[in-house]
């Protein structure tokens, strides 16, 4: 990402999210050091969790419904013998089965159970809304709130680490070290859960780093106090041309996408959004194919 200084041009930032924040207050912060209020993120993160998290500046926000649509990488640690009511560590334990002597044969049978097209239960503690309002919204309340399974898929679910240990209260767990692919909409505090479960016993989720959204990974992330010491960001023409497959046009072509024009597409165009460049590598518009025309996403010319 190169220096841009404050208040430079729209572009993509990619922070690493540290804990206890959660992902409007780095919005915040981002949006104090950058001095604009034109700051948005692409797909939240728990505040217990750290890792990889995708914020737009100026017209760049109008690309993150896009990217947060993209596949997602995590590691993360799961504890087998308790559950919780958000099914992560920051909920109070409502069940303490334990968990002592599972063999790895039954783990990786568990695991394997919860690998591919799934539907999934979301977090009871989660941002889904079930008749317009947060489900959390409706927990904390004190509704009982049951949520639709929704598909999703799981591209790879690993576990590293076995470590048999005790719980806060002497009940004995089996912590897991993790790393989970996912599509966009997986709660892997859901998945911890639903491993539990599988086991005969109950699970949550004691960490989570997300290390990979999309193209961008940690190693293109910067600390929010890297970001305060110097200010970079990653342009717009390079984060779409990173981000999407690339379609270059002609001077004609890239005027009448810049008005939302619906043009002739080429057979090998990709599904999904595609971004489409004109003469020296200026960012015009996302578009997606419609048949044989292409349908305007979002115009950047």
């Amino acid at each position: 990402m190169g220096g841009t200084g404050t208040g430079g041009p729209d572009g993509l930032v990619v922070v690493d999210k540290p804990a206890g924040f959660t992902s409007h207050d780095v919005v915040a912060v981002v949006r104090g050091i950058a001095r604009t209020r034109r700051v948005g993120h692409a797909g939240t993160l728990d505040p217990m969790a750290t890792g990889v998290l995708l914020l737009g500046v100026g017209r760049a926000t109008r690309l993150l419904g896009h990217l947060a649509l993209t596949e997602k990488e995590y590691t993360g640690t799961v504890r087998l013998g308790q559950a919780t009511v958000t099914d992560d560590a920051e909920g109070e334990v409502t069940a303490s089965p334990g968990a002592a002597g599972l063999g790895r044969g039954a783990l990786d049978t568990a695991v394997a159970g919860l690998t591919g097209a799934l539907l999934q239960v979301p977090a009871r503690v989660s941002a889904v809304k079930i008749d317009g309002r947060r489900a959390y919204k409706r927990v904390r309340a004190g509704e009982d709130v049951e949520l639709p399974a929704r598909p999703v898929t799981v591209h790879a679910f690993a576990v590293d680490a076995v470590r048999e240990t005790a719980a806060a209260d002497g009940t004995p767990v089996t912590d897991l070290d993790v790393r989970v692919v996912c599509s966009s909409g997986t709660y892997v505090r859901a998945l911890a859960r639903d491993l539990g479960a599988a086991l005969g016993t109950a699970g949550h989720l004691t960490a989570l780093r997300r290390t990979r959204v999309g193209p961008y990974g940690l190693d293109a992330a910067r600390t929010l106090d890297a970001l305060r010491a110097e200010w970079a960001l990653l342009p717009l023409d390079e984060a779409a041309a990173l981000a999407f497959p690339r379609w270059d046009v002609d001077e004609d072509r890239a005027r009448q996408l810049g008005h939302g024009a619906r043009v002739p597409t080429p057979p090998e165009l990709p599904p999904g959004p595609v971004a489409v460049f004109g003469p020296e590598g200026r960012f015009v518009a996302l578009i997606e194919a419609a048949g044989e025309r292409s349908r305007s996403l979002a115009v950047f010319a």
